[in-house]
């Protein structure tokens, strides 16, 4: 099963809040309370995606964090990455140097494959879509006896 930490869930959530005012800076307290993480877990993420250039940090009585681009250019691939490393579905997807199989494997360039549309899709998708309403796609009803023309 591919499973994200709670932290990167966490991360999401807090970034979605803020993308929603992104005009603003956000205090931890704040971030804490309306999204319901813990205080210690929000400035924790916050250090996070600070050092990896998702948000910024202002100090001083007035300060707080806001986002480093528009929400827009930030994508769910970057703040994964932020707090996960290198998105790989598979050892060999980062690098071989781990797995003892790279020499004899057959396959791994698929997994590069499987693992780089992956990788895209969450490129494709930003804080801006995750803050838009969800849209479900449309369905598309087929009759019994148009599947067996």
């Amino acid at each position: 099963m591919l499973r994200l930490s709670k932290l990167t869930d966490y991360a999401t959530v807090i970034l979605s809040h803020m993308a929603r005012e992104a005009d603003r800076l956000h205090g931890t307290f704040e971030l804490a309370e309306v999204t319901g993480i813990a205080q210690p877990t929000v400035s924790k993420i916050l250090k996070i995606l600070t050092k990896a250039h998702v948000v910024v940090s202002v100090r001083g009585a007035k300060g707080g964090y806001a986002l480093a681009r528009e929400p827009g250019r930030i994508t769910v691939a970057t703040v994964i990455s932020a707090l996960e490393g290198p998105i790989a579905l598979t050892e060999c997807s980062a690098s071989h140097k781990g797995c003892d199989q790279a020499s004899g494997c057959r396959i791994q360039g698929n997994w590069h494959l499987i693992n780089q549309k992956i990788a895209n899709a969450l490129e494709s998708v930003t804080l801006a879509d995750m803050v838009s309403p969800f849209k479900p796609p449309e369905e598309v009803y087929i009759s019994v006896n148009q599947l067996f023309r």
